[in-house]
């Protein structure tokens, strides 16, 4: 049984006598605070404090942190105030407690909410002092391996919030051990029957396969030593959770997984683990395509070794990691090793690791100011934590790491959020490439950008990075607020227009009086609601004018850009710069275009909606979709002369459709884009030239 004396004797390793005496006092001192306090089990509370201190022992971490650990729920459950504890053991501690105990009374049960606002609170605890959430995991561990008195729906509840935060955060931080023993004491709370079945399973193969792994590892340390390279070899299992998450989401079976053997190489220097990799490479063949070298690139929690895969006797399947003793604590163990691993080599690993984290947590900072709400947040906080990576490198060769399917665009926004705002187009490796082309390890990649370019909401649709995915709806939210706010300004003074007021006639009292009874508390919001059409700009003025008139004005809506958030097209009828249009509200998205003479219009008219006059602007610009019939004779190659004498123009097509009218003719429609009429009308004056086509028209329903 654990005892303060029996932690006080393994502090003695690496700790000096008055730390441990500081330990000590901090022991007795939460004895005494949790005097008449029990756990679930019927053991004093006093043990839970103490098993979280032993934890972080085994990590090596600093006497301020096992005090705080000994400590963390001193202030939530005793009534002992942080300003007592910081009287007592100084203000470091006392931050550290406080700290803690702020991540320690959560309620994940009820909303998907509280999680993600926990997690904020996470963030925010990480980023003033890495050490709280260290704590935290750490008792959080000792919670998980004391599930048994509790019920089995909180068993579940609590194995399920740990799989989901916990475990991925100890995996960031490169905390191995940790998040292995997470993973399987939840799978073993979540899926007892699926446990028990896998471990007996496993319990039998490993019998099975007892005599080809000894002669593997024989094979693998023979070779080895006739190169005079002194190392440990492991056989090394792979643990329940992770046969049963790689039978789950990959499909395989049992025997699939199983039919792998991994071993792990220990050996002394970097020099030394290229070559034994050279080694083993000579004693089985390598599998093309399999090698990866994270001691040059190491990932972004900071892990390091070689990796590869050898074929071995009989064709079985070999994974081997090569990496130096430093490099397998600090896998194992990941940020909390660099207390124990301070400077190795003249290198400050504690530092280096520090200022990894560090980065990692500024990207979630970043993230959480750009989300909009908590759900968001942790959507795409998540997306950051199961990531793997791969790895690219700028014009300049600097390393860039990103997740694994990102694309240029998640590139451009990992470099800076202004350059993903203004990217236009790419070159990898350099040649000219999609901007949603998935990237892949090594490539060397080029933005191009233009001061006049904007995010596309259809990046969306694959950018993967965190980062990237919350940029672009910030600048999307903001650009469609303000797009909103002017829409909505210049249908209100139109509206007055035709009642003979203007916007800067009316009074502040006025205002007011229009802000109140709509229930708003600025012009801003008044404007964005009138141009989102939540309100009606009529409506709003009738409380000045009760004769308002909602006859149009001769100065309609003009539409400038096919950018607009705030102004769509109506696939219907797909309205073009030169045709004669119309336009209705659509709620919570502005105004739908449609041609004047799309029969739509007149089923909107009929379910009571308001058509507002629109014109197109003189110097109306971008790109539009629209359709054209082609009535055809029927004859081979026909759609790729069609689309040959198309791209001539210098058009592009969107989408082909073929229609048989009869046995010797076919209808074409072809949705393309185009800049106005007169551009339609050469192409499909193009079109009508061809021998084999009978007619060109425009779609018009």
């Amino acid at each position: 049984m654990l005892t303060i004396d029996s932690l006080s004797h393994r502090l003695s390793s690496y700790l000096e006598p008055g730390e441990i005496r500081a330990v000590k006092r901090a022991y007795y001192y939460a004895e005494q605070a949790h005097t008449g306090q029990f756990r679930r089990s019927g053991e004093p509370y006093i043990t839970h404090p103490l098993a979280v201190a032993n934890i972080l022992a085994s990590m090596h971490m600093g006497y301020q942190s096992l005090i705080a650990a000994m400590l963390h729920d001193v202030i939530e459950d005793t009534g002992i105030s942080k300003e007592a504890i910081s009287e007592q053991f100084g203000d470091t501690i006392a931050d550290l407690v406080d700290g803690v105990s702020k991540l320690a009374k959560i309620d994940y049960e009820s909303q998907a909410e509280k999680q993600a606002k926990n997690f904020q609170k996470m963030a925010m605890a990480m980023a003033h002092d890495l050490r709280v959430i260290v704590i935290k995991l750490a008792d959080r561990l000792h919670n998980i391996r004391t599930l048994g008195p509790l019920a089995p729906a909180k068993k579940r509840r609590i194995a399920k919030e740990t799989l989901e935060i916990y475990a991925p955060i100890a995996h960031r931080l490169g905390m191995n051990d940790l998040r292995v023993e997470y993973e399987d004491r939840c799978f073993n709370a979540m899926h007892p029957l699926r446990a028990s079945r896998l471990q007996a399973a496993l319990k039998h193969v490993r019998g099975n396969r007892k005599a080809l792994v000894e002669n593997i590892q024989d094979a693998i340390e023979n070779r080895l030593q006739r190169e005079s390279i002194p190392a440990l070899v492991i056989g090394r299992e792979k643990h329940l959770y992770s046969i049963y998450s790689k039978m789950r989401n990959k499909n395989k079976s049992f025997k699939e997984i199983m039919d792998v053997y991994a071993f792990r190489i220990i050996v002394e220097d970097i020099d030394t683990c290229y070559r034994s990799l050279g080694a083993v490479h000579n004693l089985y063949k390598p599998m093309a395509g399999e090698f990866k070298d994270y001691i040059a690139i190491p990932k972004v929690n900071g892990y390091q070794s070689l990796h590869t895969v050898l074929i071995g006797m009989h064709g079985v399947p070999i994974e081997v990691q090569i990496r130096t003793k430093e490099m397998d604590e600090l896998a194992n163990r990941g940020i909390a090793a660099h207390w124990l691993y301070k400077s190795v080599n003249g290198k400050d690993h504690g530092e280096e690791s520090q200022a990894r984290v560090d980065r990692w947590i500024q990207r979630i900072l970043e993230i959480q100011q750009h989300a909009g709400n908590s759900m968001e947040f942790i959507e795409n906080v998540k997306i950051d934590l199961f990531r793997d990576e791969v790895y690219v490198f700028t014009p300049k060769g600097a390393i860039i790491e990103l997740p694994a399917g990102a694309t240029p665009v998640d590139f451009a926004y990992h470099v800076h959020t202004g350059v993903g705002n203004s990217c236009v187009a790419c070159r990898i490796n350099d040649r000219p490439a999609s901007l949603s082309q998935p990237l892949q390890s090594g490539q060397k990649v080029k933005i191009i950008t233009s001061a006049s370019s904007q995010p596309n909401p259809n990046w969306l649709n694959f950018v993967v990075s965190a980062k990237a995915r919350s940029a672009i709806r910030h600048y999307l939210k903001n650009q469609r607020h303000i797009e909103s706010v002017e829409l909505g300004r210049r249908m209100l003074a139109r509206t007055l227009a035709n009642n003979n007021l203007s916007l800067d006639k009316i009074s502040d009292e006025q205002f007011e009086q229009l802000l109140e009874s709509n229930g708003v508390e600025s012009r801003e919001e008044l404007f964005e609601k009138i141009g989102l059409g939540k309100r009606s700009a009529l409506s709003i003025i009738q409380g000045l004018n009760p004769e308002a008139s909602p006859e149009q004005s001769q100065s309609p809506i003009t539409v400038d850009s096919s950018d607009s958030l705030l102004i769509s097209f109506a696939r219907c009828c797909r309205p073009i710069p030169g045709d004669h249009i119309l336009g209705h509200f659509s709620s919570g998205k502005g105004i739908v275009v449609h041609r004047d003479s799309c029969k739509n219009l007149g089923d909107l008219r009929s379910k009571g909606e308001k058509i507002n006059s629109i014109n197109w602007s003189s110097h109306v610009t971008g790109e539009y979709l629209t359709e054209i019939h082609v009535e055809v004779e029927s004859e081979r190659g026909i759609i790729a002369s069609l689309a040959t004498r198309i791209a001539a123009t210098g058009t592009n097509i969107e989408s082909i459709k073929v229609a048989e009218r009869d046995p010797e003719h076919s209808i074409i429609t072809l949705t393309i884009v185009v800049k106005n009429r007169k551009n339609l009308a050469d192409v499909m004056r193009r079109v009508r030239t061809m021998r084999a086509v009978s007619s060109v028209h425009r779609g018009k329903n």
